[in-house]
Formats: structure tokens, C-alpha cells, sequence
């Protein structure tokens, strides 16, 4: 079994995954003419933009639903995922995370602003993602489909076997705590929150993401200062690694860039069809908001969180004798720094970190479970499924959990990569209306039948609300 998805990984991630990933996020980042660059004020900004009042709806901010994409984003990637990243493909691996989070970025903003033209009303909130664009931009219901089941599948059950067992591992590690005994509490914990539905999940996210990420990057900065004049060398060994004539001749830079990309996209998602479904849920005036929004969240995630562990973990220039891996290593790596307290630290930032990753993520399988069939009873499987998935993970081996979230990580990747690229001139033309009323002064609002887009009918009622307040 290990050995069959071990040759899916290698052909996947070594022809056609990085390809693609980079090759998009080149093509938009020329395309949009470096929006990912030319926006980082305005970025900042939206995130405190109110939400557009509807009738019959419930609020959804701009900063709640990036709070949502940043609980999936910000979780066992940026900690297990760099330190397996360090260990498998040297530290050159942190230099192309870089690259995939900038990159990214174009990436990133087209996805999140098609999820916004194309999403829908559900009650008291609204739902879209790649399922829902592929279906109305496309008119690809079928591949809609495939997409809706592949993502339920990747993260509400395998992505969050992964977080849950690294928060045992972390567990087990500083506390000694029985692993099925962590792992059950955190089921627990997970059925109280998934069965509250988008509002619920939200205001938890809002509340836990902003606190659990002040306070590692704190740490790691503190880690920083105390180490400053090693900055200089652990960035020389970054980039030596990813280009050097050493890791050259013994394919160490192949290495560097397939851990990098892979690990960076499971860290921050640009490209792989999650984050737009957080997008889709925000009240706002223009789709473009939430393109900007979510590109903040790739950078937060990977330029921020992801390079404070890389850090950590290099100012130790003996990790590689350690013969650790994934959480424990940065536990360890930690606790060298400022004492044994930072195995506790770790193991309850990581619970903060992995639990909001596990609520967010049942989030984006519970969107596309309802793109597929509206069925209570469907939904209430598809929460207990989760839940046995979550205690699963929690003893579960460690390389099997990494494996399966690879392989249908990439090919969820692959189809949303293609709807994106078909659809991007669209999230182009609502970027330069975008730009054209913010030059006239204006707050932007959107428009899509002047725009001449089509399949966006819930945009007609929020213009019309959108008109009243004005």
C-alpha cells in the first residue's frame, strides 16, 4: 500500500504538480501585472472593510473569512510540514516554499476572487469555492463534482488525520500523554464545533487564529534575537541549498524544490482550491476584496509562520544528528533555544495551530458535500466520518498520513489549476473594475452584468442592497 502511493507521489510531484503550480503562478503573476505585489497596502486595508448588508443574511466579514482560510492554512504545515521539508530536502526546501508563496500569491487572489463572482446564497450564508466555478464559469458540473469529492475527502477526513496526529505526537512528547487519549479528546472537541454550522466555525476561527499566531511568531522572534548574528549564515545555507554546486551533484537541489513546493502548498494552499471556499463566504462589495484578503493569508502563512519554524529549527546546526523528524523536531529544536518549557509551548501552540486547521477544513468538505447533494443526513455522515478520521490520525503512522494527503492533495490541485486558468481572464476584468473606481475615488462595487459576466445571480440582490445603503 505504502509502496503504490509512495510511485503516485513521485509521479505526480516530480513531472506534473510543480509545473503546474509554478507555471500558474507565473502566468497570473504577469497576467494581473504583479497584483500580489502592487496591493500590499490595500490588502491590509479590506481586512477591516464591513461586511455588505443583505436581507436575510448573516454577517460574514472580510477578516472572519480570512480567519477562516487562516485557520486551514496556518496549522501542521507551518511547523511539522517545514521541519519534514528541512529534514527531506535540506534547508535550500525553506527558499522554495518562498517561491511558491510568492508566486503564489496571483495564484492565490485569482481563485479567492472567482470563488466570490460565482458563489451562492444557502440560507443565512453563502457558499462557493472551485466545485462552484467550475460549474457555473464552466458550465462542467461533472468535473464540479470530482473536485467537491475529491477536497471532502482530502481535507475534512485525510488532511485532518494529519493534524490530529501531530497534535498527539506533541503530546506524547511533552506531556506523555497516551495518544488515543489525546486523540479522543480532540474528536470530542471537533464534534462541538463542526456541528455548529459556518457561523459557529467562524467566530471560533476569528477569535483562536489571530491569538495562536502573535504568540509563536513572538517566540520565534525572541528565538531570532538571541541568535541575530547567526541570521546571515542560516540564510546563506538557505540559499546555497536551493542553488549550490553540491547539492547539484548529489541531486540535492531536486529535492529541495520537490519538499519546498510540496510542503509549501500544503502550507499555504495558493492553487490548491481550498481557500476559495473561505472566500465565498464573506458580505463583501466587490470580489476583488477577497482576492486581496486571501493573498494576505499566503504570505502570513509561509513568509511569516513558515519561515519563524525554518529558523528555529537552522540556528541548531546539529538538527540533521538529532534524527527527529516532523513535530518532535522542532520541539526539540525549541527547547534547546530557551529551555525544556518549549516542548509544552510547542505541543499547545500546536493544538491551537492544528485544531483551528481541523474545524476550518471539515468547513471546506462541508461546502462542497452540499455542492454535490443537499442532504441533512448526508452532512451529519460526512461530520461523523471526520470525527473518525480525527481519532484515526491521532495513532496512525506518521509517513502513511503524509502520503495520502499528497496524493489527493495533488490531484484536487491539478483540476482546480485547470478551472482557474480557463476562467482567469474573468477575475481579470473584475480586477481592473476594481482598479477603475478606486482611481475615480470610489469604494468599489460590482457589477457583473456590465462587465458582461454571467452565472453570478446572488450579486443581483446584493447590488440591489448594496444600492439602498448608498
Amino acid at each position: 500500500m505504502q509502496g503504490i502511493i509512495d510511485s503516485a507521489n513521485n509521479f505526480l510531484w516530480s513531472y506534473v504538480l510543480i509545473a503546474a503550480l509554478l507555471g500558474a503562478g507565473l502566468y497570473f503573476t504577469i497576467t494581473t501585472r504583479f497584483v500580489q505585489f502592487r496591493y500590499l497596502k490595500e490588502m491590509v486595508r479590506v481586512l477591516g472593510d464591513k461586511s455588505v448588508v443583505v436581507d436575510g443574511m448573516k454577517s460574514i466579514s472580510s477578516f472572519k473569512s480570512f480567519s477562516i482560510g487562516a485557520a486551514t492554512r496556518i496549522g501542521t504545515g507551518n511547523l511539522a510540514g517545514v521541519a519534514v521539508a528541512i529534514v527531506v530536502g535540506g534547508p535550500g526546501a525553506v527558499f522554495w516554499m518562498w517561491v511558491v508563496a510568492l508566486l503564489g500569491g496571483a495564484t492565490s487572489f485569482i481563485e479567492s476572487t472567482l470563488a466570490q463572482i460565482y458563489k451562492v446564497r444557502d440560507g443565512s450564508a453563502y457558499r462557493g469555492g472551485p466545485a462552484y466555478y467550475i460549474e457555473k464559469g464552466l458550465n462542467k458540473r461533472w468535473l464540479g463534482i470530482i473536485f467537491a469529492v475529491l477536497i471532502a475527502i482530502t481535507f475534512g477526513l485525510i488532511f485532518n488525520s494529519v493534524q490530529s496526529n501531530t497534535i498527539a505526537l506533541a503530546f506524547e512528547s511533552a506531556f506523555g500523554i497516551d495518544r488515543l487519549i489525546v486523540g479522543a479528546a480532540v474528536t470530542l472537541l471537533t464534534g462541538l464545533i463542526i456541528f455548529g454550522g459556518v457561523h459557529r466555525i467562524a467566530n471560533f476561527s476569528s477569535v483562536i487564529v489571530p491569538v495562536m499566531a502573535v504568540l509563536y511568531v513572538g517566540i520565534a522572534l525572541v528565538v531570532i534575537a538571541m541568535n541575530f548574528s547567526q541570521i546571515p549564515a542560516v540564510f546563506s545555507t538557505i540559499i546555497s541549498s536551493a542553488f549550490g554546486f553540491e547539492q547539484a551533484l548529489g541531486g540535492g537541489i531536486g529535492a529541495a524544490i520537490m519538499q519546498g513546493v510540496r510542503r509549501g502548498l500544503f502550507s499555504n494552499e495558493a492553487g490548491m482550491g481550498s481557500a476559495p471556499n473561505a472566500a465565498a463566504t464573506a458580505n463583501v462589495s466587490h470580489p476583488a476584496k477577497q482576492g486581496f484578503i486571501q493573498t494576505l493569508g499566503v504570505y502570513v502563512d509561509t513568509l511569516i509562520v513558515c519561515s519563524a519554524t525554518a529558523f528555529i529549527i537552522l540556528v541548531n546546526t546539529d538538527y540533521q544528528s538529532s534524527g527527529l523528524e516532523g513535530i518532535q523536531l522542532l520541539q526539540s529544536s525549541l527547547s534547546l533555544q530557551i529551555g525544556d518549557w518549549a516542548g509544552i509551548f510547542v505541543a499547545a501552540a500546536i493544538f491551537m495551530f492544528a485544531f483551528s486547521s481541523i474545524v476550518g477544513s471539515y468547513y471546506y468538505g462541508e461546502t462542497n458535500i452540499e455542492f454535490i447533494k443537499k442532504s441533512k443526513v448526508a452532512l451529519n455522515v460526512y461530520r461523523f466520518l471526520t470525527m473518525g478520521l480525527v481519532m484515526f490520525g491521532s495513532y496512525a503512522g506518521l509517513g502513511l498520513v503524509w502520503a495520502l494527503a499528497d496524493v489527493f492533495m495533488a490531484l484536487m490541485t491539478l483540476i482546480n489549476i485547470i478551472g482557474i486558468v480557463l476562467l482567469g481572464k474573468i477575475a481579470i476584468i473584475a480586477l481592473k473594475d476594481y482598479e477603475t473606481q478606486k482611481n475615480q475615488g470610489l469604494d468599489p462595487t460590482f457589477s457583473p452584468g456590465k462587465l458582461g459576466i454571467k452565472g453570478t445571480e446572488c450579486w443581483d440582490a446584493i447590488r440591489k442592497e448594496h444600492d439602498k445603503v448608498s
